[in-house]
């Protein structure tokens, strides 16, 4: 986790499914996880920015008993390891495995960390030195816009293709 000795600095909060992998619908197994084309170059060209890289991502998956979070740590640990040898890092990763209408009883309710809702983001926010104004968060969902909106940050929404190459108009656009 981040330091409150380390100054602060923007970061980039992304979405996974649809932006780091595809979206096949509830993605638990490594097996199931398909990158999406430029994903570990769009991260490293985030770390090269100086950015902290987070993954804030929705995961019914487990509320509606199609996987574990056992099942989300070793995806989420098998990522890391691939971006890891493409030079990549992923600096923290928050996730929600609760539904308001989950099949698995001890996941079903309303919460504040299931985006729209802001939670996983101010957790990250509360737990690292981030510059709001130098940050922003791509998704592929509305929901993931209203979510950046909500802790004063920019959104950027992405509708498929390379997202090195989307990340790369991001960054340019910011200087």
């Amino acid at each position: 986790m981040g330091s409150a000795t380390q100054p602060p600095r923007g970061a980039a909060f992304l979405d996974r499914d649809g932006v780091i992998n595809h979206d096949d619908g509830h993605v638990g197994q490594i097996a199931r996880f398909r990158w999406i084309d430029g994903a570990r170059e769009a991260v490293k060209l985030c770390n090269d920015a100086g950015l902290y890289v987070f993954i804030v991502t929705n995961q019914s998956g487990v509320a509606r008993g199609k996987y574990t979070e056992t099942d989300v740590h070793v995806l989420h640990e098998f990522v890391r390891g691939e971006l890891a040898i493409a030079g990549a890092r992923i600096d923290d990763i928050r996730y929600c495995p609760h539904h308001p209408e989950a099949e698995v009883p001890v996941y079903r309710r309303a919460c504040d960390c299931r985006k729209p809702e802001p939670g996983m983001l101010l957790d990250l926010l509360r737990c690292w030195p981030v510059d709001r104004a130098a940050s922003f968060m791509i998704g592929d969902q509305e929901r993931d816009m209203q979510a950046a909106a909500a802790v004063g940050i920019a959104g950027h929404r992405f509708y498929g293709g390379n997202i090195a190459e989307f990340v790369a108009r991001v960054l340019a656009s910011r200087r």
